[in-house]
């Protein structure tokens, strides 16, 4: 299982981004796949997650409504579009992966992880 994450950089408030994760050795009929962050000093944060083997995905509260997370299985990337972005989004965004009988809602601990890709969201 292999995991690459790219997209991140920096944008004002109110802006967006669009994350990308590259995935390979698994296809999305096995495994859910998502994100989650970490800031300086604060411990991991589930941001979303889609897993098509039940139909479910997740979303923080703190992002609903903000983030949308979508899949093409033909190019085996996962996208994060973030909009409305605000300073508190600022971390470092991973990609993660684990098998499809881990609830979406604990993507913060899934095994499989990319390296991650920094937003920083200032003015």
């Amino acid at each position: 299982v292999q995991l690459q994450a790219s997209g991140g950089g920096l944008v004002q408030p109110s802006g967006s981004l669009r994350l990308s994760c590259a995935f390979s050795g698994f296809t999305l009929d096995d495994y859910a796949i998502g994100w989650f962050r970490q800031a300086p000093g604060k411990e991991r944060e589930g941001v979303s997650c889609i897993n098509r083997d039940d139909g479910s995905t997740f979303y923080a509260d703190s992002v609903k409504g903000r983030f949308t997370i979508s899949a093409d299985s033909a190019k085996s990337t996962v996208y994060l579009q973030m909009n409305s972005l605000v300073p508190e989004d600022t971390a470092v965004y991973y990609c993660a992966a684990e098998g499809v009988a881990f609830p979406c809602a604990w993507v913060s601990d899934f095994g499989s992880r990319g390296q991650g890709t920094q937003v920083t969201v200032s003015s």
